[in-house]
């Protein structure tokens, strides 16, 4: 009986609280109430070390999404530049070649929303130096008119000035891979029978590096002229690249040209040419956040865990709470309001711890570089003198709004126990 005398006269801001039925004063003594047992210290120090575990898992569960979604949206920024740099944002094409592109390219740059237009030649072709031969991609383009559609002529730096008549300039990795030397001459071949080919002869002037493998290992620019001659177009081109001020309206933008020109035409965007890239770089990004997701319901798990175990030790609390006056709605906020300043706690820490080493990955790489001795990250791979970071203010709201939900709904269970135990059995509980 003194044990609850002594409890009654502890609780006497609560019995003021209940004397009212109104919502607000509810509010006041469970909030009270459940930031008193988030500081307080338990009878049981494993509940201190789960409700511990808890705020830690929810932490590193948010931390780790807020950086490795940091990092794959860098990715995603830096190979859509890649392909934007490598591609044009819109690319009409006809099977057998496009006679009068002047005219087309007029009629496409008079488009609302396209920059520029320029034509191009591409093909299948051979190139010979001595005994060694290599199947490559050529491309002609119009060095001046490129350079306003793609960034194919920023890649080759200065020897891009060089491309004219009876010149090439060839990726770096195709380069080196056929002991190619700049200044040599070689010959391209393009085959259309056993017996019938063409062959032209054209000195190596420069190199470009568009940073992807796969274009700087196959392709290679000659001028129009020089393209037109080796594939037998006379006056033809290949196709027009259309550089738009938004290259989020590509989808649209590729429909009225498909609309207005009609067949034999093709239109075709940025993301047709690379679709499997575009996709897959997606798919990667949400099965990442699925997959440490997991970490934040684990860490949920937990929560739900130490609020059940605190419920049994407040057994008789709730119990003397029940008796004089508190309902059941106000003894399960408690416990909800417990699972929330649980999770609060997480999200803040690891929001801040996220976002601190987001912003400072590249630090974190070359220390344990540093110490590791081994390349976190290998710019001859990758391509890139760093590691890309692009922090999203949506991907941080995500993030936060369901890790505080999954904490809020790890404590409904444990506060709906709560609030249905008999306050005459829990007083007399031991």
């Amino acid at each position: 009986m003194s044990y609850i005398a002594y409890r009654l006269k502890s609780l006497k801001f609560y019995i003021r609280c209940t004397t009212y039925d109104t919502r607000h004063t509810t509010i006041m003594w469970t909030f009270f109430l459940s930031v008193k047992y988030f500081f307080s210290k338990r009878k049981e120090g494993m509940i201190s070390l789960i409700s511990g575990i808890s705020v830690s898992g929810v932490a590193l569960g948010v931390a780790a999404l807020i950086i490795v979604l940091s990092v794959m949206n860098g990715f995603d920024s830096e190979v859509k530049s890649k392909i934007i740099g490598t591609y044009a944002h819109v690319i009409i094409m006809r099977e057998d070649g496009i006679t009068d592109y002047a005219s087309l390219v007029s009629r496409v740059e008079a488009v609302s929303g396209v920059e520029h237009a320029s034509a191009f030649v591409t093909g299948q072709a051979i190139i010979k130096k001595g005994e060694a031969i290599s199947g490559i991609i050529l491309k002609g383009i119009d060095p001046q008119k490129e350079s306003e559609v793609t960034k194919l002529i920023s890649y080759t730096g200065e020897s891009g000035d060089n491309l004219g008549p009876g010149t090439i300039i060839l990726g770096t990795e195709l380069l080196k891979n056929e002991n190619i030397n700049i200044g040599d001459m070689i010959e391209i071949f393009v085959p259309y029978s056993a017996v019938d080919f063409s062959r032209t002869k054209v000195k190596v002037v420069g190199t470009f590096n568009s940073g992807r493998y796969d274009y700087d290992a196959n392709m290679a620019l000659v001028d129009v002229k020089t393209a037109q001659q080796t594939f037998r177009l006379d006056n033809a081109v290949t196709g027009i690249g259309v550089k738009l001020t938004d290259a989020n309206r590509a989808y649209a933008i590729k429909k009225h040209f498909q609309s207005i020109l009609g067949y034999p035409y093709m239109v075709k965007t940025w993301m047709d040419l690379d679709r499997n890239l575009v996709s897959a770089l997606a798919l990667e990004k949400k099965m990442m956040f699925v997959i440490l997701g997991l970490i934040i319901m684990v860490a949920c798990f937990n929560i739900s865990g130490s609020l059940i175990m605190m419920v049994m030790e407040k057994t008789r609390d709730i119990g003397i709470l029940k008796a004089i006056g508190a309902n059941g709605r106000g003894i399960s906020l408690v416990f909800i309001l417990q699972g929330m300043l649980i999770g609060v706690s997480g999200v803040t820490l690891g929001s801040f711890a996220g976002l601190y080493i987001a912003t400072k990955i590249n630090v974190v790489s070359n220390f344990i570089e540093k110490i590791t001795g081994v390349a976190v990250f290998p710019s001859d791979v990758y391509y890139f003198t760093e590691i890309p970071v692009e922090i999203k203010n949506s991907d941080i709201f995500l993030i936060i709004s369901i890790a505080l939900f999954l904490s809020i709904a790890a404590g409904i269970y444990p506060a709906w126990k709560a609030s249905r135990l008999d306050p005459v059995d829990a007083i007399r509980y031991e």
